[in-house]
């Protein structure tokens, strides 16, 4: 199915037509599609989507949403030809309450529920807004985009940055406005991952996500940014959760420090 008109802007690379399933992920405040740069097209019979939003990267020019619903909306019609099978939604972030609304407005269209929403390092929508952004100012944020550069293996260009501050200061203040206190219940599960290092962000804080569906809770070992790598672990997961094929044997074989550590007590 070729990618045309306005439906291409939202993809750097166009959807791969026979793919089994899809993940399509979400980037987080401030950030574009290429913080996914580090993942594979497809792994596991999986295809990795990146998603490129408004007011970023080569869609600079245009306006960014101005709410998780607006975009939700939005997205849920440019998604809509890519749903003819098996998906999933990922966010990491601010990106986890986009993938929230996304998945919600999604099935009130009457659209197909994803088979596994996955919400990474970030609290479920009747908890928030919480994160330690929330409280930066300019010149602490521009110092969070030039860490973040670097950590995509670029190097920090003064004239960028003050360009994506922009971006970042317009994200965090939806971020700020979201909060839903009795969040719909997704028929979807839903699958919370925590990383064991992420300060400010603890795996404990979100717990809140079985108000938002049957959900689960993954810890795996790394920090707030070890998701960018596209971690072989995260992959398996992701790719299991769409019933693509982690067998016990291969589940078995992790060793200790790239196993999820699978937290109970979070269902319904």
């Amino acid at each position: 199915m070729p990618t045309t008109g306005r439906r291409a802007r939202w993809f750097p690379k166009e959807p791969l037509p026979d793919a089994p399933a899809r993940v399509f992920l979400l980037p987080y405040s401030g950030c574009g599609a290429s913080m996914y740069r580090h993942w594979p097209t497809e792994y596991g019979g999986v295809n990795f989507v990146p998603v490129q939003l408004p007011g970023r990267e080569n869609r600079l020019r245009e306006q960014p949403f101005k709410s998780y619903q607006e975009l939700g909306s939005v997205l849920s019609e440019v998604l809509s030809p890519y749903l003819d099978r098996p998906y999933a939604l990922f966010g990491h972030c601010s990106a986890a309450l986009a993938a929230y609304e996304v998945a919600r407005q999604t099935i009130d269209r009457g659209g197909p529920a994803p088979t596994r929403l996955y919400v990474s390092s970030e609290v479920a929508p009747q908890d928030g807004p919480h994160g330690r952004h929330l409280q930066m100012n300019d010149d602490e944020l521009a110092e969070e985009l030039r860490t973040l550069v670097v950590q995509l293996g670029g190097t920090p260009v003064p004239t960028l940055i003050d360009m994506t501050l922009g971006v970042l200061r317009g994200d965090i203040e939806v971020n700020r406005r979201y909060h839903v206190a009795d969040p719909v219940k997704l028929p979807c599960p839903i699958t919370a991952i925590g990383w064991s290092g992420d300060i400010g962000m603890e795996p404990e804080l979100m717990g809140g996500w079985s108000a938002c569906g049957n959900s689960e809770q993954v810890v795996f070992e790394g920090g707030h940014y070890s998701f960018m790598e596209g971690p072989e672990t995260l992959l398996r997961l992701m790719v299991d959760g769409l019933g693509m094929g982690l067998s016990e044997l291969d589940t078995a074989a992790m060793s200790g420090t790239e196993r999820a550590v699978v937290r109970g007590g979070l269902g319904c």
